[in-house]
C-alpha cells in the first residue's frame, strides 16, 4: 500500500460527518402548473385554486343535499394523488361546520316533535350528519379509470367520489360522484394548431377530448365555427352510460337547441343542425377527429376503427400528432394465435364493472365447448414479470374497461398474446371471420354471443386426432383441443375394483401425461417436456443402487491450491 493511500476507518471509530458524508434529500417541488394553470406562490394560493379546480362547493353541496352518504371514500389517479389530502381537507372542514349546523337544527326540531326513539326522520339525518367521515383509496386495483368498488368496500364506503378521467362504466352496488375538475386549456393555441391541420373550411371533423377536457369543447367548437368551419361537430359526455347509480359535478346544463347525431359509447355526438344524420359508415369514411389530450393506448385503438383519420393535440406540449398509432393488424394476429391455443388465461382485470361475471360465465363455457382448457386469474395490475410465471397458458384473454384496463402490446413486451372477449369470440368461431372492429364493450360481446348460432355450438368431434393448421406460424398443432381427446384416452376408473390400490389417488400417471380428476392437464404436459424439473428429477430405477451411493473423495485444500492444482503443477 502507497503511503498516500487513505485506510477505511475502523468501525470503533467516530462516525462523523468528516468521514461520511451522507446524502439529504431536499423535498420534491410538485409541479401543477399543467392543470392549475399557474404555479401558486403560497399555501393560501394553492388552497384556492385546489378548491376550484376541484369544485368543492359543489361536491359540498351534494353531500349535504344526500345526508344519508355517511362513509366517503376518495377515488385519484396517480397523477393527481398529490392533491388527495388537501382535497379530503377541505371537505372534511366543509362538512364538519355543514353536519354542526344540520345537527343543531334537527335537534330543536326533536325537542319540538318530543321524539324519543330514533326512527323518525330527523333523528336519522341528525345521526347521519354526526357520524361522517372521509377515506382516501391510497391505491386502486384496478384502472384508473374504472370506479375502484372494491377498495371501497374494504372500508365499508357508502360513496365513491371519483376525480380526474373516467370511462363511464356502469359499477354494479355503489353510488358514485364524478368530478372531473376543470383544468387550464390553452384555447387560442388549440385553434392554431386545428388551422394548420385542417386548411379546408370545409373539412368535416369531431372534436372530442378526455373527461376533464370536455368542458372546454364548447368554446373551442364556437371559435371554430366562428372562423367557418361549419362542418365541425363536437361530442360531450355520455351520462346515461355511467348508469343509474352515478352523479355529476361541474356539468353544463344540457343545451335544448343541440341534437345528438351518433352515440359512441361513452361519447355523444353533437350538433344544432336538427336534420342531420350520422351512420357509423358515414363516420368512418367521412369524419375526421380531433382529440384533446393523448388517449390510453386502448382508447387509442378503439377510436382509430370509428374514424377516417386522428389527430391527437396535447396541451401540456402544445403539440399535434398523427401518429403512428396501435396496428389492428396485430390483434388480427392474436386472433390467429387464441384460435390454435390449447390452455386460454382468463384475465380478470376488474369487478366492479357491469355484465362482468356474465361474461366471465360465458367465456368459460365457450372455452370448454371448443375442447379447450382455461384458468382464471384474477389480477387487478397484470405487468409482464406477473403474467410470465405462467407459461403453460398459450393465450391470455383480458376482461377490463375498453379505456384503459386491456393491455395493447404494441412492443411485444409480454411472452404471451393478450386478447379481447371479442377477439375470442371470433377466434373459437368455426368459420374464420374479421370484421376489421374492436368492440370493447361486454354487453356488446354477450349480444354477439347471443345472436351468433354457430358460436355457441359445440364443434363436431369427427376425426379427434387431426391436426390444426396454426396461421402464424405455418405448422400444424395437435395440442388445440387438448380435452377434445378425453373420451377416447384409456383411463382407469379409481371406482374400478380391479384398482382398488389407486382409488384414492387425485394424480395418476399414464402414457407419459398427467390426469387430475379424469381431466388431462395440459400445465402437467408442458412440465414434463421441460429438459429439467428440478432436483431429483434425473433418479429413476435404473441408476438405483441397493448398496448405498458411491462415495467419492472431493478436492481438498484452499481455492488457490487444490491438491490436483498441486499435482498438475507437480508433473510439468
Amino acid at each position: 500500500m502507497s503511503e498516500e493511500s487513505v485506510a477505511a476507518p475502523a468501525l470503533s471509530t467516530t462516525q462523523g460527518d468528516e468521514i461520511f458524508d451522507l446524502g439529504k434529500f431536499d423535498d420534491v417541488t410538485k409541479d401543477r402548473s399543467g392543470y392549475l394553470g399557474q404555479v401558486p406562490d403560497n399555501r393560501t394560493d394553492l388552497v384556492r385554486l385546489i378548491s376550484k379546480h376541484y369544485l368543492v362547493e359543489e361536491i359540498v353541496q351534494f353531500l349535504n343535499q344526500n345526508v344519508e352518504f355517511r362513509k366517503i371514500t376518495l377515488q385519484f389517479p396517480d397523477s393527481l394523488v398529490q392533491d388527495a389530502a388537501l382535497v379530503a381537507q377541505l371537505l372534511e372542514q366543509s362538512i364538519t361546520q355543514e353536519s354542526v349546523g344540520v345537527s343543531v337544527e334537527v335537534q330543536a326540531t326533536c325537542r319540538e316533535d318530543r321524539c324519543c326513539g330514533s326512527s323518525s326522520d330527523s333523528c336519522q339525518n341528525r345521526e347521519a350528519a354526526e357520524e361522517r367521515r372521509i377515506w382516501i383509496l391510497a391505491d386502486t386495483a384496478y384502472s384508473a379509470c374504472c370506479v375502484d368498488e372494491v377498495a371501497s368496500e374494504h372500508v365499508n364506503g357508502d360513496l365513491v367520489i371519483h376525480f380526474g378521467d373516467a370511462c363511464l362504466n356502469a359499477v354494479q352496488k355503489l353510488p358514485v360522484l364524478y368530478c372531473f375538475g376543470e383544468p387550464f386549456f390553452d384555447v387560442e393555441d388549440a385553434v392554431a394548431q386545428f388551422q394548420q391541420r385542417y386548411t379546408s373550411h370545409d373539412e368535416k371533423v369531431v372534436l372530442m377530448a378526455n373527461a376533464p377536457y370536455t368542458c372546454h369543447l364548447k368554446s373551442l367548437h364556437d371559435k371554430l365555427r366562428a372562423l367557418g368551419y361549419l362542418n365541425v361537430l363536437r361530442s360531450d359526455l355520455n351520462e346515461s352510460y355511467a348508469g343509474p347509480t352515478a352523479s355529476f359535478v361541474g356539468r353544463q346544463k344540457k343545451n335544448s337547441a343541440l341534437h345528438t347525431v351518433f352515440t359512441l359509447d361513452n361519447r355523444v355526438i353533437l350538433s344544432d343542425d336538427q336534420t342531420l344524420s350520422v351512420s357509423e359508415e358515414e363516420l368512418q369514411d367521412q369524419y375526421d377527429l380531433f382529440h384533446i389530450t393523448i388517449p390510453a393506448d386502448p382508447r387509442l385503438l378503439f377510436l382509430t376503427t370509428k374514424f377516417r383519420s386522428l389527430s391527437i393535440y396535447d396541451p401540456s406540449g402544445k403539440s399535434v400528432s398523427q401518429g403512428p398509432f396501435p396496428s389492428l393488424m396485430r390483434r388480427y394476429k392474436f386472433m390467429h394465435v387464441a384460435r390454435t391455443a390449447g390452455t386460454i388465461g382468463i384475465l380478470v382485470n376488474t369487478l366492479s364493472l357491469r355484465n362482468t361475471k356474465e361474461t366471465l360465465r360465458r367465456l368459460a363455457k365457450l372455452i370448454r365447448d371448443n375442447g379447450k382448457k382455461h384458468y382464471m386469474f384474477v389480477v387487478g395490475k397484470p405487468n409482464v414479470a406477473k403474467l410470465a410465471n405462467f407459461d403453460s397458458v398459450d393465450v391470455w384473454c383480458i376482461l377490463g374497461c375498453g379505456q384503459g384496463g386491456i393491455i395493447v402490446d404494441q412492443y411485444n413486451e409480454f411472452y404471451k398474446p393478450i386478447v379481447t372477449p371479442y377477439e375470442l369470440s371470433m377466434a373459437l368461431n368455426p368459420e374464420v371471420t374479421w370484421t376489421g372492429q374492436w368492440v370493447v364493450d361486454f354487453k356488446q360481446v354477450l349480444e354477439g354471443l347471443e345472436d351468433d348460432p354457430d358460436i355457441n355450438t359445440a364443434p363436431e368431434n369427427g376425426d379427434t386426432d387431426a391436426p390444426e393448421f396454426n396461421a402464424v406460424t405455418g405448422q400444424y398443432v395437435s395440442t388445440s383441443r387438448p380435452l377434445r381427446n378425453i373420451a377416447h384416452l384409456e383411463i382407469s376408473d379409481p371406482r374400478d375394483s380391479d384398482n382398488k390400490q389407486h382409488a384414492t389417488q387425485l394424480v395418476e400417471k399414464f402414457s407419459g401425461a398427467v390426469t387430475i380428476g379424469n381431466t388431462l392437464s395440459t400445465s402437467a404436459m408442458h412440465l414434463q417436456n421441460r429438459q429439467w424439473s428440478g432436483l431429483g428429477s434425473d433418479f429413476t430405477p435404473e441408476n438405483f443402487e441397493e448398496d448405498g451411493a458411491t462415495v467419492e473423495e472431493g478436492g481438498s485444500g484452499i481455492a488457490s491450491q487444490y491438491s490436483f492444482d498441486k499435482q498438475n503443477k507437480a508433473s510439468r
